[in-house]
């Protein structure tokens, strides 16, 4: 995966958190803001109540691959945080597939094929 595409600091996920918008569905929650560049950003939030590092940088990994699958599906121009919810602990790989793409059907992030 391209670091380009990747939200690094923490002012930029303040700034999705304060200024973005959110969809959610029971395993994941995603929090997009538009921004006036034109690549997109993203990144994940896993909170320790999730479980160790190894469980947490698991699921980060499949989010990572789900993402890297749908990057050249999705607009130019937002930023995007992944936040893991509880329930995300008992889903597999094609589950959280479909919640990123139902995220983001919703959030009308994803272009029409």
């Amino acid at each position: 995966m391209n670091k380009r595409y990747r939200l690094r600091n923490n002012a930029d996920f303040e700034k999705v958190y304060k200024y973005g918008r959110s969809v959610a569905n029971k395993l994941l929650v995603l929090k997009y803001r538009k921004v006036d560049f034109s690549i997109l950003r993203f990144g994940f939030s896993v909170s320790k109540k999730y479980g160790k590092a190894v469980k947490r940088n698991k699921i980060r990994r499949q989010l990572k691959d789900i993402m890297h699958k749908r990057i050249d599906r999705v607009k130019s121009g937002y930023d995007l945080v992944i936040l893991v919810r509880q329930e995300a602990k008992n889903a597999n790989y094609c589950d959280l597939a479909q919640a990123v793409d139902n995220l983001f059907k919703r959030a009308k992030v994803i272009e029409d094929a």
